[in-house]
């Protein structure tokens, strides 16, 4: 009887230490959600940020910041915190802006900014469209100022004839 009792409680042992370590092994079968979190940025948004810009157009440019400092609201902070749900890996990211009143005066954090940023955005200049000489298109420029194509004058039709 004992050697049934001790091979009762071996088998026990052993069942519950293989179903405890199985959990670990059938973890990848359970599906976890990714869990983003705050302001998502993409490079294209904060390259568009320029030094001397008002809070209300930076706010325009990147949405409402997740922290305003609650002492001076002269420093925001955009913060981006991704946790993928398959392999556990996190994704931190922050951008701090400093305003000097309205005005923006200082941009740090983990995005890289602009080679145009130290540029006003009253002083920056849009990209020039080239344009051939003596477009027929462009009205300016052509050397009469007739229509390119006749109109043909149309009689209004009455109820009667466009009805019959």
């Amino acid at each position: 009887m004992t050697i049934k009792k001790k091979s009762l409680t071996l088998l026990g042992a052993a069942a519950l230490t293989l179903s405890l370590s199985s959990c670990g092994v059938f973890d990848y079968l359970i599906y976890k959600p990714d869990i983003p979190q705050g302001n998502y940025m993409e490079k294209q948004q904060v390259e568009k940020l320029r030094i001397d810009m008002t809070k209300e157009q930076v706010e325009y440019v990147l949405g409402r910041p997740v922290l305003r400092d609650s002492f001076s609201d002269d420093t925001w902070y955009y913060v981006y915190h991704y946790k993928s749900g398959r392999d556990a890996s996190i994704i931190h990211k922050e951008l701090i802006l400093n305003f000097n009143g309205d005005i923006l005066a200082e941009v740090t954090g983990d995005y890289e900014l602009s080679p145009e940023f130290d540029v006003p955005l009253n002083e920056s200049k849009l990209p020039e469209i080239n344009t051939p000489e003596g477009d027929p298109l462009i009205p300016e420029q052509r050397p009469q100022a007739e229509p390119l194509i006749e109109e043909k004058a149309t009689q209004p039709e009455t109820l009667s004839e466009k009805f019959e």
